[in-house]
């Protein structure tokens, strides 16, 4: 009887890794394609923004994995407590791995359409949000792996770096736009992408609090981190 219990909390053991790694498999493919999307504009390479837009079904069939498997975890094992946690962690984190790679989409679709147009100085602060965005998913996928709540916590607390960025360059496109109307094309897409890029910082940081409470078992102090909504209002993505 002892060995049969051993091997059935081994097995889940096994299971839980197994959706761990389907997770970090995500996550991975979520920053590469938000590093290839950027390169895209950074290049004015089209043709890497349609491998962007195309490869996009491979992190949607990894989420479906996810959902499959959890579900299944949770029918037939009726997880308890921790293990309950790290399941639901799962699911949540593997919704936003998705709306990662749905938005590198976009800023991909937003590529070929700014690459047919002249370049504008502002451009180059899009890699800068890029790379802010990208340190920030990596950091918080290490503490996913390493269980590390403290690391969850203080990325969770970069967001505002996003969120300043993307303010800052939105003040700077629409003095671009008065100054000369032949810059609103391209200002415009401009927006466009770096509100999709704040919007990945916001699901970055939707991880890094799931994260924190599969290991504390509570929330984050919302009021550690005061945030700045005014981005919010600026640019509305419309759905594509």
């Amino acid at each position: 009887m002892a060995d049969d219990k051993h091997h059935i909390v081994s097995s889940f053991d096994e299971e839980l890794t197994r959706l761990n790694n389907i997770i970090s498999q995500m996550g991975g493919l979520a920053e590469s394609q938000l590093i290839s999307a950027i390169r895209a504009i950074v290049k004015r390479d089209s043709e890497l923004a349609e491998k962007v837009i195309l490869s996009d079904h491979r992190i949607d069939k990894l989420e479906q994995e996810v959902q499959d498997f959890a579900v299944r975890l949770l029918a037939l094992r009726q997880p308890m407590a921790d293990d309950l946690r790290q399941v639901v962690t799962a699911l949540k984190l593997s919704n936003d791995l998705e709306r990662i790679g749905d938005l590198a989409k976009n800023i991909a679709k937003r590529a070929q359409v700014l690459n047919q147009v002249p370049p504008i100085r502002p451009v180059q602060v899009i890699p800068n949000m890029a790379k802010l965005c990208q340190e920030i998913i990596k950091d918080v996928l290490d503490a996913y792996i390493e269980g590390d709540a403290e690391k969850a916590q203080r990325v969770w607390a970069r967001d505002q770096e996003v969120d300043d960025m993307y303010n800052s360059l939105f003040r700077e496109l629409l003095t671009y736009m008065m100054e000369d109307p032949r810059n609103i094309t391209a200002s415009t897409h401009l927006l466009f992408i770096a509100k999709n890029i704040e919007r990945i910082g916001d699901h970055a940081t939707n991880i890094a609090e799931t994260i924190y409470y599969r290991i504390k078992g509570e929330d984050l102090p919302m009021d550690s981190r005061p945030k700045n909504d005014a981005a919010n209002f600026a640019v509305v993505e419309p759905n594509e």
